[in-house]
């Protein structure tokens, strides 16, 4: 999905809103909530539930109750209570799908204290939000290099304004605690506008700023997920992943959310598995695991004194194995079991006329053929005088 101004241009290249996901469209796909009960209509002694959900700027939704039982519908702007003034959204879901958002949420649809929506958007509202969007950019960067003029341990990451225009919220991340009070007056001086700082964390920063994964798609916490789960290297050890810290790490520079996602899946697999650091005693000596592919139900396992030669056994082999050492019986040796796992190769295909050539799409190139020279007739006149 994507907005009109996203569409492309005369000469097929992207044009780009260039809004990280927050057009007014709301058709960027960025957290955006498909509302499957849009075609259903309510019985008839049921009122449309009173709270819908706004979306701000980048990924920040919050729940408003529309009081005044405006007709809205995904898509809309509106205006909505502050703590001072008054902000701008965009409407992102309605009717009994915002209850069961509030329940996942943990927030009461009884609950007193839900600020209200006060009005649809007028064009002077539009025309001051958007004129205040424009400024941002700007604005965080004369920002940073205040900050960094203070010699602050900090990183500005965004800046968002409020619709009417009278405050603005800078989201930043540190490691440690910053003293923030000289910048705040002096960034106060400098716009003209009241000043709220919020520390969010690395994970939140990227969830807020966009960005493309090592995957090649849109990073998931600013296209769909909205719970950040605690992610360990053991999720990376129980799928037999390499511990590359540049590998396992996301645009975040903490680990990727991705690796909990098969992580139920290997655990399942892994309950009647053996564990990989058994020891086969045979006669021929003990052999260890040298490597385990889960779902093929496969272990590769090489002798002390051998280590660069594996014999490849099966799942139930290896469990026989252990059982009979259990009793304190030994095998003869592991090339036994794995001669039964050796499969003839049978030949499928044959490259017959060369369709796996390289060079097939080449066009051959013309030999040069040598042009031969003609000899001149001699003139009557050169042979007469001879």
């Amino acid at each position: 999905m994507a907005c009109s101004s996203c569409s492309t241009g005369k000469d097929g290249q992207p044009r780009g809103c260039k809004n990280n996901g927050t057009c007014g469209t709301d058709g960027c796909n960025k957290l955006t909530v498909f509302d499957w009960l849009s075609n259903m209509s309510l019985p008839n002694d049921q009122k449309p539930f009173d709270c819908v959900e706004v979306r701000f700027k980048n990924s920040r939704k919050e729940f408003f109750r529309n009081t005044e039982n405006l007709p809205l519908s995904i898509g809309d702007v509106v205006a909505t209570q502050a703590k001072s003034g008054h902000d701008v959204g965009v409407v992102t879901l309605t009717g009994e799908l915002v209850r069961i958002q509030m329940k996942h949420k943990k927030v009461s649809p009884d609950d007193k204290t839900i600020p209200k929506i006060y009005r649809k958007a007028t064009q002077r509202d539009i025309d001051i939000w958007q004129k205040c969007r424009d400024k941002e950019e700007g604005i965080k960067k004369r920002s940073r290099e205040i900050a960094i003029s203070l010699k602050l341990q900090m990183k500005l990451s965004d800046v968002e304004f409020q619709g009417d225009g009278s405050k603005a919220t800078f989201y930043y991340t540190a490691d440690d605690r910053v003293d923030f009070r000289q910048l705040i007056k002096d960034m106060a001086k400098a716009f003209g506008i009241r000043i709220e700082m919020r520390q969010i964390g690395y994970r939140q920063e990227a969830q807020r700023l966009g960005g493309i994964g090592s995957c090649g798609r849109e990073l998931c916490c600013s296209t769909w997920l909205t719970d950040f789960r605690s992610v360990s290297t053991a999720s990376a050890r129980y799928q037999q992943l390499a511990l590359n810290p540049q590998k396992l790490a996301g645009q975040c520079g903490k680990l990727k959310c991705c690796l909990n996602y098969e992580l139920d899946m290997y655990l399942e697999a892994l309950k009647n598995f053996p564990p990989s650091d058994c020891k086969l005693k045979t006669k021929k000596g003990i052999a260890f695991c040298q490597k385990a592919d889960i779902f093929k139900e496969t272990l590769w396992f090489s002798y002390k004194d051998e280590p660069a030669t594996w014999h490849t056994l099966s799942k139930d082999q290896v469990l026989e194995i252990l059982e009979l050492n259990k009793k304190n019986e030994k095998i003869a040796s592991l090339e036994e079991y794995a001669a039964d796992n050796l499969i003839e190769e049978k030949t499928t295909f044959e490259n017959v006329v060369g369709q796996d050539s390289l060079t097939r799409f080449d066009r051959p190139k013309k030999k040069k053929r040598r042009k031969k020279k003609r000899r001149k007739p001699k003139s009557k006149a050169s042979s007469n005088a001879k």
